[in-house]
């Protein structure tokens, strides 16, 4: 039998593939977006960008920015009660708020 991959991106095509006008680069302005220490962000990944990107398992997790690391961010939540720390370029994170209806 053949033994199936178990690379970084394994068992992603679904999380990856956008629709069809979405393909390609975003705009620029996502790649150069600012984050403050504290800031509420939720994990979407860019698959365009493979750069900074978190592991495909942490993809819709909300998390808190605690530093900047270069021009990356480093992010912690809870996962099961431990807190875990990750490292993600602002191509790969999006505010919390955004895409709340306004009360």
């Amino acid at each position: 039998m053949v033994k199936s991959s178990k690379g970084f991106r394994s068992r992603s095509r679904g999380t990856f593939t956008k629709e069809v006008r979405e393909r390609g680069l975003p705009p620029v302005s996502r790649f150069l977006r600012e984050f403050a220490i504290g800031d509420r962000v939720v994990v979407r990944i860019e698959a365009s960008d493979p750069h900074g990107q978190p592991h495909p398992r942490y993809q819709g997790r909300t998390c808190t920015v605690v530093a900047k690391t270069g021009r990356a961010y480093r992010i912690a939540f809870l996962d099961g009660g431990k807190r875990k720390e990750l490292i993600a370029t602002p191509i790969h994170l999006m505010p919390a708020d955004v895409g709340k209806a306004d009360a």
